[in-house]
């Protein structure tokens, strides 16, 4: 088992690369791209944040996520955002 040690920074930036399931090309379909802009957006409403980069290909997700002063909660977000558009798909 993986021993993840995640550093925890207040108002810090984060990259993440999320991977879509057995590598399945879907991400840069229209549907792919209207699905994960809304969650994108539903997320940032309640959590705010700022997309600082971002790079969308057809079988995974790169993101530069820059969260706000004195919150450090960015797995809350990764976890809303993939549900929201999980849930879309």
């Amino acid at each position: 088992m993986s021993d993840y040690r995640r550093w925890l920074v207040p108002g810090g930036t984060y990259f993440f690369t999320v991977v879509t399931y057995t590598h399945r090309p879907f991400l840069t379909t229209d549907t792919g791209r209207r699905f994960l802009r809304h969650a994108v957006n539903s997320v940032r409403k309640r959590h705010p944040f700022v997309l600082v980069a971002t790079a969308l290909l057809p079988d995974h997700w790169h993101l530069v996520m820059q969260l706000p002063s004195g919150d450090d909660r960015f797995s809350l977000r990764m976890k809303q955002i993939k549900a929201e558009f999980s849930d879309q798909w």
